[in-house]
């Protein structure tokens, strides 16, 4: 049996070489496979909201490879590790580590510059690694949680809704923030901000 896997608007498809990378056997679809990757992206929130972080902490190669892996090490054996493919969105692959360390640093100027308010440096960083994409699968609801930890945990704020609805699944939520994005890749966050507290 192996993973066939539809694709969504928005949605890189999962390379062969990756597929070979599933750690459950049983997994064939799609449905099955939002299922298994939920229930471990709701262990990695245990992990995650049961801990204190400093922003020295969260703006690191590091973690943002350890919370990648605590939401999907139990479902992908790449889990953690920078993509060595390229995908129809993102930058180069061989390009991540530089990205990576350079948004990381924009952030802790932002954040020791007040450069922007709190929501608008955690929605900015969001953006700008899911552009970056750094993983084979999972980059939106890793980014999204990204920004849930810097609002919230770095600055004592509550989580955002991210339109309160699936945006996993093809439909009106999922519709509303890719045009939000689109227009974050224009330089309008605007959209973005707006939709992460609707």
């Amino acid at each position: 049996m192996g993973l066939d896997l539809n694709y969504i608007n928005g949605q890189p498809p999962i390379d062969e070489d990756e597929k070979e990378g599933l750690l459950i056997e049983t997994i064939a679809t799609n449905s099955e496979l939002n299922e298994f990757e939920q229930l471990n992206i709701e262990e990695a929130l245990q992990w995650v909201f049961g801990r204190k972080f400093k922003a020295q902490e969260v703006f690191r190669d590091q973690f943002i490879r350890d919370l990648h892996k605590q939401m999907f090490g139990d479902v992908w054996a790449w889990a953690g590790k920078f993509r060595k493919t390229n995908k129809n969105i993102g930058i180069e692959n061989y390009q991540i580590p530089v990205a990576l360390k350079v948004l990381c640093d924009d952030a802790l100027f932002w954040m020791n510059d007040d450069t922007y308010p709190p929501e608008e440096i955690a929605i900015r960083f969001k953006h700008r690694i899911v552009s970056i994409h750094c993983f084979p699968n999972g980059n939106g609801r890793h980014s999204r949680l990204m920004g849930d930890i810097i609002i919230e945990k770095i600055y004592g704020h509550e989580p955002f809704s991210w339109g309160a609805g699936n945006i996993v699944e093809a439909g009106k939520t999922r519709a509303d923030y890719l045009a939000a994005l689109r227009a974050a890749d224009q330089g309008d966050y605007t959209p973005l901000l707006a939709f992460s507290r609707s």
